[in-house]
């Protein structure tokens, strides 16, 4: 999608993952939030996404992964966007069985090395806990073992899911169903849509 579209991959989980295994005062703070499956606070989030959307590759666009998700941070976001004279938000709501949601984040495996992710259930290992590329160790994040998941998705429900309500018809709903692939061309279709729509309001 950031291919297609020509712009940066903002993640706000994997700038805070940084700050963790950098020892910052943020990643300390963030670890253990995160680690119980509960959200970063909004102040904390806003200034880390302020200070990303400065830099030079962020100027023509962005997907934000992972921002907003409470209600405060989409009115925070919409005046961040406001004082930047930047075009209107469109949310992209990929929707997901709850089931097959823990499945899938549950299986998730990292590299300890060179951060390859796999899926023990989607894209296996050729070797078992062992990186196909550099041999070095997989392990399951804290944040993806299927406790924190179910927690993480009950905090989705009260914080993150009125957000639907709240950006109405800025919202580009997907089906999440089917082969990465298959979700990846339905959500390039529909967001491709809904930007060129903004463009011509």
């Amino acid at each position: 999608m950031r291919e297609e579209l020509k712009v940066p991959h903002i993640s706000t989980g994997d700038i805070l993952r940084q700050a963790v295994a950098d020892g910052t005062r943020l990643g300390l703070e963030a670890k253990k939030v995160m680690e119980a499956g509960q959200l970063v606070s909004d102040e904390i989030m806003l200034g880390i996404i302020r200070e990303r959307l400065t830099q030079p590759d962020a100027q023509r666009g962005y997907i934000l992964d992972g921002y907003p998700r409470t209600l405060p941070q989409a009115r925070s976001l919409d005046e961040l966007m406001g004082e930047r004279s930047a075009p209107a938000v469109v949310v992209a709501n990929i929707s997901v069985d709850r089931e097959e949601l823990v499945r899938r984040i549950s299986g998730r495996r990292s590299c300890t090395n060179c951060k390859a992710v796999f899926n023990v259930h989607l894209q296996p290992p050729q070797k078992p806990d062992v990186c196909d590329g550099c041999g070095q160790s997989l392990v399951q994040r804290a944040d993806d073992e299927e406790d924190t998941v179910r927690e993480r998705l009950a905090v989705y429900d009260r914080e993150t899911r009125p957000l639907l309500e709240y950006y109405g018809d800025r919202v580009a709903n997907v089906d999440g169903q089917g082969s990465p692939q298959d979700v990846l061309e339905r959500l390039s279709s529909v967001v491709a849509q809904h930007v060129g729509e903004r463009g011509k309001s």
